[in-house]
């Protein structure tokens, strides 16, 4: 039996789960309460935290599902457009696109004109919330703007304003950063010119936009925007260019004149190898040049030619037959009135001359006397036919028309004083082409800015006989050699042609003392003639060098044959020996050839007519009896038969030093012959 008093073991246990705080008072249970308390305490906080956790992860579930959600229906069930900006910005009008235009070459492929992308920055003023502070955040990014323009720029309601139409990758990313809202970029096209001034006046320009202004970048804008990809090759031989550059500036430098200008041509083809017109301009800076820079003085501008114009009276009497080159004379003792006005030669010879001293001592009174053989109906036909009295024909915009004398009042003043120069105002280029037809076999061909393929025969219209043109290299050679552009001659090139001074008109009428053009027209070589060379200098004046002179065979002579020095080794032109027989004898005349040696067995000398007796004073001069008109010209297919060229070789530089001879140097005394009397019409300097 158990004893009644002993203490029961499960009261004890009930006691201590109904109380565990009171448990270690329990003898038996103390330990196993304490072991206990820490187990149930972090059951308790565990029970806490998980309610918590749950809480926050069904928190977290919820967002996630709705992100979920939204990207679902975003891109999935409901997938929306990116956003637009309004209405009124999205039809802001964008500059059309550049679409590209041909380089423009020399003959040998020299980049002459290129078209290279830029990035331009264009703004549109309705997104621009404060312009002045925009303009200035640009100005210190692009110091080359100005930061009024950019405000002006920046404000009002149009949609569309350039601000800099050429940026540099490096300008670009500097925009970009600043972060503004409103400037946008374009990519487009530029156009540069590699060779700066050189051909300016035949290359042009083009605007910001890309459209031809002038020259060859106006006269071929379809074509050079049609064609991107293929190069337009010029004519233009850039070493010939820079080198009549430099002799043009040469003399206008040594004689202090206001301009010059100068040509070289292939008499064969027409191709014009170089173009120049002083003062020009760099090609990349339009916007800086001033009229007179941009002025092109070689087809535009119209000058009297002065005693070059002489050739073409020589080579109209030739072909009329009026005159004779080994025995006609003319009487240049006695001037020539023409009512109350006198021609007269500045220190002329005062006696009868010859047909080869009238060009080789540039006499005004044997120029007009041999007018008289042929009249003033002829004299017009004649210069229509070499083009004189029409506007020039080039591929070039700026030409003139030449300023001539109407058909019904082109009168016998008009004929004497045209048969030297006077009365008749032309264009360089026009000079320069017909003297090219006297010394290439008597072809007329409208010069061309083209390169031509080697070998192709281009269409003229013979204007003299090929007789007669020899005859006038024999005449332009002897100019060189004993008349008044010695100054022109180069060793071993056999340089011919003529000089020319004549004065400047005024803006009202008359001409301007000690004002004057002097020019110089030739071909070289003339055995063989290749090409043609035109230089002139406006308004020179004399220097310590000149003897107080400013004409054209101080000025223009010189110029022209430092000039060739130049550009005919560049052009393949070896020189021949200046003394060799043969080429002596295939480009000389005599100056007195009844007198001077015996004729060239080539030239034929026709019959000759008398010159005609100097005029009463105070009463006109009648024209003497018309001879026979020659056939009326044809067009010719190709160059007449002419001596061989001279091969196309390179020069060596020492031996064209072994065989250089010193250049003859002269001293001209005659200067002007001059219409005198109380009404006198013109004036001219013979030389």
């Amino acid at each position: 039996m158990n004893d009644p008093a002993a203490p029961d073991p499960n009261a004890a246990i009930a006691y201590q789960l109904r109380e565990p705080v009171r448990a270690e008072r329990v003898g038996d249970g103390r330990n196993a309460a304490r072991l206990g308390q820490p187990d149930l305490a972090r059951r308790a906080v565990l029970e806490k935290s998980r309610g918590r956790l749950v809480i926050a992860a069904a928190g977290f579930g919820l967002l996630y599902g709705a992100v979920a959600l939204k990207a679902t229906v975003a891109t999935v069930i409901d997938p929306r457009e990116p956003r637009r900006m309004p209405t009124e910005t999205a039809s802001i009008p964008r500059p059309e696109p550049v679409t590209g235009r041909a380089p423009i070459t020399d003959r040998n492929g020299e980049i002459l004109a290129v078209s290279l992308p830029v990035t331009a920055l264009y703004a549109n003023p309705r997104q621009i919330e404060n312009p002045a502070e925009v303009a200035a955040r640009l100005a210190r990014v692009l110091p080359q703007l100005d930061r009024e323009r950019l405000v002006g720029r920046l404000m009002g309601e149009r949609q569309f304003s350039y601000l800099a139409r050429a940026l540099t990758p490096r300008e670009k990313q500097a925009v970009n950063d600043l972060g503004i809202a409103g400037l946008h970029f374009e990519e487009g096209e530029r156009r540069y010119y590699p060779q700066g001034r050189a051909a300016v006046h035949v290359l042009g320009n083009v605007d910001v936009d890309g459209a031809g202004l002038s020259g060859m970048e106006r006269y071929h804008d379809e074509r050079l925007r049609a064609r991107p990809h293929d190069p337009l090759r010029t004519a233009i031989d850039i070493r010939v260019q820079l080198a009549l550059r430099d002799g043009v500036a040469k003399a206008i430098e040594d004689f202090s004149g206001i301009g010059g200008a100068g040509v070289v041509l292939d008499i064969h083809t027409g191709e014009v190898l170089a173009m120049v017109s002083l003062p020009d301009y760099d090609a990349g800076g339009i916007g800086e040049a001033s009229p007179e820079q941009r002025f092109n003085r070689v087809t535009v501008g119209t000058y009297e030619p002065g005693s070059t114009f002489k050739l073409f009276t020589a080579a109209a009497a030739l072909e009329y037959g009026t005159s004779n080159v080994y025995s006609s004379t003319f009487n240049a003792a006695q001037p020539i009135r023409f009512g109350r006005f006198t021609i007269t030669d500045y220190k002329g010879k005062n006696r009868v001359i010859t047909f080869p001293e009238m060009l080789a001592y540039s006499s005004n009174l044997g120029a007009a006397h041999m007018a008289q053989g042929f009249g003033p109906q002829r004299q017009r036909e004649f210069l229509g036919r070499m083009g004189m009295l029409s506007r020039p024909q080039i591929e070039l915009t700026e030409t003139a028309v030449p300023m001539v004398p109407p058909a019904n009042g082109w009168r016998e003043i008009n004929m004497l004083t045209i048969s030297y120069g006077h009365g008749i105002a032309v264009t360089p280029l026009q000079v320069v082409t017909g003297v090219s037809a006297l010394a290439n076999g008597g072809i007329l061909r409208s010069p061309t800015l083209l390169a031509q393929p080697p070998g192709t025969q281009r269409e003229g219209t013979r204007v003299i006989s090929e007789r007669n043109s020899e005859t006038m290299r024999r005449l332009m050679r002897l100019v060189v050699t004993d008349g008044s552009a010695k100054g022109a001659e180069v060793a071993g090139y056999f340089v011919g042609g003529k000089t020319g001074t004549a004065q400047k008109t005024g803006p009202r009428g008359g001409y301007l003392p000690n004002k004057r053009i002097a020019a110089f027209v030739g071909a070289f070589p003339m055995q063989a003639p290749r090409y043609a060379i035109y230089v002139m200098v406006d308004e020179p004046n004399p220097n310590a060098r000149s003897h107080g002179y400013a004409t054209a065979g101080w000025v223009a002579a010189p110029a022209a044959g430092t000039v060739i020095s130049r550009i005919a080794p560049v052009l393949g032109l070896v020189p021949e020996n200046p003394q060799d027989p043969g080429i002596v004898q295939a480009v000389s005349i005599p100056l007195q050839p009844g007198r001077g040696g015996p004729r060239p067995a080539t030239a034929a000398a026709p019959a000759a007519r008398p010159a005609a007796p100097p005029a009463v004073p105070g009463r006109p001069m009648t024209t003497p009896a018309i001879a026979p008109r020659p056939a009326v010209p044809q067009p010719v297919p190709s160059s007449p038969t002419l001596a061989p060229p001279v091969p196309l070789r390179v020069t060596e530089l020492d031996a064209m030093r072994e065989q250089g001879v010193s250049r003859i140097r002269f001293t001209m005394a005659a200067q002007a012959a001059t219409l005198t009397g109380p009404g006198a019409v013109t004036s001219h300097e013979a030389r």
